[in-house]
C-alpha cells in the first residue's frame, strides 16, 4: 500500500475512533458526586459586643495619636509603607524577595499547577508509536509463516496505537476539579506565607527598636544606681548612712544590672531572626534598624466587614479550597464504582524487509471497545466512597474552625489596640510625672534643698518609667501591623498576588 493510501486509511481510522469517543460523552449528563457550593458568609455584623470606633489619644508622644476604625476602608497591598519608615520598607521588600519559606510555597504552587495540567491530559486519547524488529526461526515441523516458506526470516513492524477512556460518569472531571481546588489551596497557602512574612518582619523590626531603646534606658539606669551607690558608700564611711541603706542600694544595682543580659540576648536573637527572615545568615545582618521615634502610627485603620473577611483571609480561602477538593473527591470515589469504557485501536504495517513497509498487503488495523464494571471488590470501593464523604465532613468542620479563628484573631487585635492606647496613655502620664519630679528635684538640689541621693532616686524612677513607655509604644505599633495581617494583608491589591 502506498504511503499516501495508508495516511488516508489512518485518517479515516482516527475519525472513527473520535466518533466513538464522543458518543459516550454526549450521553453523560453530569459528573458523579455533588456539585460544590461555597459556604455562605457568617451571619454576624461585628467582631465584638461593644466595638470601639476610636482609641484613646496621648498627645506629644510618639505613637500616641488616636486611631479611627473605618468600616470597609481600603487595605493597600504594601500596608507597611503606612509607617513611613524607609528601613522598615527595605527590610520587608528584601524578605519578600529572598525568604526561602516563601520561595518554597511558590514552588509548591507550581507543583500543584503542573499536577492539575497533567490530570487534564486524561481528557484526550493516548497515542503511542512502536517499531519492532526481530529475527525469527520457525521449527521445521510447523508450516512456515512467510509466503516465501522461509524458516529463518526478519520481521519489521511499525505500529500506531490509540487508546481512550471516555469520561462517561465524570470521574476524571471530578479529579481535575479536585486538583484545581488543591492548586487554589496551594495558592492561598503561598499568600498566607507572604502575608505572615511581611507582618513578622514588621513586628520583629519594631521589637528590635523597642529592645534597643530599653537597653539604652537600662544602661542609664545602671549609671544612676552606680552613682547613688557611690554616694551611699561615702555617707556610710562618714556615718551619715546605715549599712541597711547601703545593702539595699547594692541589691538595687545588682537587680538592675541583671535585667541587661536578657534584654541584650533578646536583641541579638531578634537581629538574627530578622536576618533569617530576609534570607540571610545571622552574620550578614544589616546595620539599618528601625527607630520607634521615627515610625509614624497610622491613624485611619481599615475594618473589613465580617462578610468580606472570609474572602480576604488567605487561611479561610485555603480551607474553602480544601473543602472544594474534598467535595470533588466524593465524585471520584463514586465514579470508581460505575462501569468504565475503554476504546482502543491499532494501525500499522509488517513486512519481512524494511524497504517493503507500507507497500500493498502489509497494512493492518483493528478497533476495539471494552466495558469494565466492578462487581465485587471486597467492599473497598464502597468504603473508599464513605471515606471521601467523611473527609468532606472533616474539611467542612476545619473550614468552620478556621473562620471562627479568623474572627477571634480580628477581635483580639481590636481589643489589643484599644488597650494599647490606654496603656500608652498611662505610661506617658507616669513618665511625665517622673520627669517632673526629676526636674523639681534637680532645682531643689541646686538651691540646696535636696540631696544627691534624692536626685538620683528621681532619675532612677524616670528611667524605669521611660522603659515602660517604650514597651507601650512598641506594643501599639506591633498590634497595628497585626491588624493588617488579621484582615488579610491587602493581597488582592498586590499585582504579584492577585492572579487567578
Amino acid at each position: 500500500m502506498p504511503v499516501s493510501s495508508l495516511a488516508r486509511v489512518s485518517t479515516s481510522f482516527v475519525v472513527r475512533v473520535a466518533a466513538l469517543a464522543v458518543a459516550p460523552l454526549l450521553l453523560a449528563a453530569c459528573a458523579a458526586g455533588p456539585d460544590f457550593k461555597a459556604p455562605a458568609p457568617p451571619a454576624v455584623d461585628g467582631y465584638a459586643p461593644r466595638p470601639v470606633k476610636t482609641t484613646a489619644a496621648t498627645p506629644n508622644v510618639a505613637g500616641g495619636s488616636a486611631q479611627h476604625f473605618e468600616a470597609g476602608a481600603y487595605i493597600p497591598g504594601d500596608w507597611w509603607t503606612l509607617f513611613h519608615s524607609a528601613p522598615l520598607d527595605a527590610l520587608i521588600e528584601t524578605a519578600l524577595k529572598h525568604n526561602h519559606d516563601l520561595k518554597a510555597a511558590q514552588a509548591a504552587l507550581r507543583v500543584a499547577h503542573e499536577n492539575m495540567l497533567a490530570q487534564r491530559g486524561a481528557f484526550l486519547p493516548s497515542v503511542s508509536a512502536n517499531l519492532s524488529a526481530s529475527r525469527q526461526r520457525q521449527p521445521g515441523s510447523l508450516a512456515p509463516v512467510p509466503e516465501s516458506n522461509a524458516f529463518l526470516y526478519n520481521l519489521y513492524t511499525p505500529q500506531l496505537s490509540i487508546s481512550y477512556t471516555p469520561d462517561v460518569f465524570g470521574g476524571n472531571r471530578r479529579a481535575v476539579e479536585s486538583l484545581q481546588a488543591q492548586e487554589q489551596a496551594a495558592r492561598f497557602q503561598m499568600i498566607a506565607t507572604w502575608n505572615t512574612l511581611a507582618s513578622n518582619v514588621a513586628v520583629a523590626a519594631i521589637q528590635l527598636a523597642s529592645l534597643q531603646a530599653q537597653i539604652d534606658a537600662t544602661r542609664q539606669l545602671v549609671d544612676a544606681n552606680t552613682r547613688m551607690l557611690d554616694i551611699l558608700r561615702y555617707q556610710y564611711d562618714k556615718g551619715y548612712a546605715s549599712r541597711v541603706d547601703l545593702a539595699a542600694q547594692e541589691s538595687q544595682l545588682a537587680q538592675t544590672r541583671a535585667t541587661l543580659p536578657p534584654l541584650e540576648k533578646q536583641l541579638l536573637q531578634q537581629r538574627d531572626q530578622l536576618a533569617v527572615l530576609a534570607g540571610r545568615f545571622p552574620s550578614q545582618a544589616t546595620g539599618d534598624q528601625v527607630r520607634l521615634d521615627r515610625l509614624q502610627l497610622p491613624t485611619a485603620l481599615p475594618l473589613s466587614l465580617p462578610s468580606a473577611l472570609v474572602a480576604q483571609r488567605p487561611d479561610v480561602r485555603q480551607a474553602q479550597a480544601n473543602l472544594h477538593a474534598a467535595s470533588a473527591e466524593i465524585g471520584v470515589a463514586t465514579a470508581a464504582r460505575l462501569p468504565n469504557i475503554t476504546l482502543s485501536a491499532d494501525a500499522g504495517s509488517t513486512a519481512l524487509e524494511f524497504s517493503r513497509l507500507f507497500t500493498g498487503g502489509t497494512g493492518f488495523w483493528d478497533l476495539g471497545a471494552g466495558i469494565t464494571a466492578p462487581i465485587f471488590e471486597g467492599g473497598s470501593l464502597l468504603h473508599q466512597q464513605r471515606a471521601a464523604k467523611a473527609a468532606y465532613v472533616e474539611a467542612s468542620e476545619q473550614y468552620r474552625s478556621t473562620v471562627l479563628a479568623a474572627f477571634q484573631n480580628v477581635a483580639d487585635t481590636l481589643a489589643a489596640l484599644d488597650q494599647d492606647a490606654k496603656a500608652l496613655q498611662s505610661a506617658a502620664q507616669a513618665e511625665q510625672a517622673a520627669k517632673l519630679t526629676l526636674d523639681l528635684t534637680e532645682h531643689q538640689l541646686k538651691d540646696g534643698y535636696a540631696s544627691n541621693l534624692q536626685w538620683l532616686t528621681a532619675e532612677q524612677t524616670w528611667q524605669q518609667a521611660r522603659i515602660t513607655l517604650v514597651q507601650a509604644q512598641a506594643n501599639r505599633f506591633a498590634d497595628t501591623a497585626a491588624l493588617y495581617q488579621a484582615l488579610g494583608g491587602g493581597w488582592w491589591h498586590h499585582p504579584d498576588l492577585n492572579k487567578q
